[in-house]
């Protein structure tokens, strides 16, 4: 097999070898291909995680390894936001624009991953997602993307390059539910079931105030249509999460690239360098009253998971902004970009909650699924049957 020639006007891929890596060839993904955030460590294939600065060797992937023995072929590796700390897909080779609408972002920090999916250059492709970073570029690029709950054993996250151990995972990136299901059941063994929706009680979770128009109404008809199905949608209350996120995740990636900060030029970009200076900075009484308050989070949203079989919020504030915007337009006025992204995803990576961001009813606008820990198979069980719906 050799690598299709296509151009790469998005520079959404990192490395491109001559030849894949070629899977069994009859694995249950044989005849697929997917490509690998360059945060996964590949034998023989370089890793830069985007960025001009030294990052640690995180070793071999286990997860690529298993997906080459199930039959899928490894085509290459795609740039993401620098280290992964953003959710635009800025980085130090120039960053990475949106598949179809140029001079606009394609979200991060899997922004190769999702690029490369949405042109169809590969079947499904690897990212991780600490804060939103397989939903965010998934929902902007009009695909589906999996965040698997935390530490699922199907989605290894050795030999991936950290930002965040507590919020880091690992899931797919796919143009459909199927083959979403498909790289699941391959890995699991297991079998997933399509769920039509009928009876089940959905929370709806769509703050006053933090999306514009057209993503409060495509959301809003995604409602409409699990109702059609014979679901029971109420609107429920959920507090922003980042004065737990961000000292965490912050302090936790200062940690991962201490060997880098304590060079005279580290060769990150000025944001990246200024994130992880914070995360330096932060004193353990801090950290540990995050923690705290995480599992303050962690309780409200098991307790809420009680009530209700999935949760249905907005997986982004807006549509696809321009490269270089600060600040975004939604209904509590100017806020920024990265504020308004984080708040809306980053609480299901933080808590680990199972998450599928499926493209809704407006192009480049995506809906997220949330389901209950370790209920993967019965989310996208739903996800598969609502495919095409919204």
């Amino acid at each position: 097999m050799t690598v299709p020639e296509f151009s790469d006007l998005q520079r959404a891929w990192a490395y491109r070898p001559a030849s894949p890596l070629t899977g069994a060839a009859t694995g249950p993904l044989s005849g697929l291909t997917f490509s690998v955030k360059d945060l996964f460590g590949m034998p023989g294939w370089p890793l830069a995680a985007s960025t001009r600065a030294r990052v640690p060797d995180p070793g071999e992937s286990v997860l690529v390894r298993r997906l080459l023995k199930l039959g899928a072929s490894a085509m290459g590796k795609t740039h993401l936001h620098e280290v992964a700390l953003g959710i635009t897909g800025n980085n130090g080779f120039s960053g990475t624009e949106h598949p179809t609408l140029p001079g606009r972002v394609p979200g991060g920090s899997s922004s190769g991953a999702a690029v490369t999916v949405a042109l169809g250059q590969v079947d499904f492709a690897l990212g991780t997602d600490t804060g939103g970073s397989i939903r965010v570029p998934a929902a902007w690029c009009g695909v589906v993307g999996y965040k698997p709950t935390k530490d699922h054993p199907a989605w290894s996250t050795e030999g991936v390059l950290p930002l965040s151990p507590t919020c880091d995972h690992a899931g797919p990136l796919a143009r459909d539910v199927a083959t979403v299901v498909r790289v699941q059941e391959a890995l699991t063994g297991g079998k997933v079931d399509a769920e039509n929706g009928a009876g089940i009680k959905v929370g709806l979770w769509l703050p006053e105030g933090w999306v514009d128009a057209e993503v409060r109404e495509a959301t809003r008809t995604f409602a409409r249509g699990l109702e059609s199905r014979g679901a029971t949608v109420e609107a429920v209350p959920f507090p922003e999460v980042l004065d737990a996120y961000s000292p965490i995740v912050l302090s936790e990636a200062a940690r991962v690239h201490a060997e880098a900060l304590a060079d005279e030029d580290p060769g990150f970009l000025p944001f990246t360098l200024a994130s992880l200076r914070q995360g330096q900075a932060l004193g353990q009484a801090e950290v540990d009253a995050a923690f705290a308050r995480r599992a303050a989070y962690r309780a409200q949203l098991d307790e809420l998971l009680t009530r209700f079989d999935v949760l249905l919020a907005p997986a982004v504030p807006t549509p696809p902004p321009l490269i270089g915007q600060d600040e975004v337009e939604i209904g509590e006025g100017n806020v920024p970009l990265r504020r308004a992204v984080l708040r809306l995803t980053a609480p299901f990576s933080l808590l680990g909650a199972p998450t599928v961001a499926l493209p809704s009813t407006t192009p480049f606008v995506g809906v997220q699924l949330v389901g209950r820990h370790g209920e993967d198979d019965r989310l996208l069980g739903l996800a598969l049957a609502l495919e095409g719906e919204a």
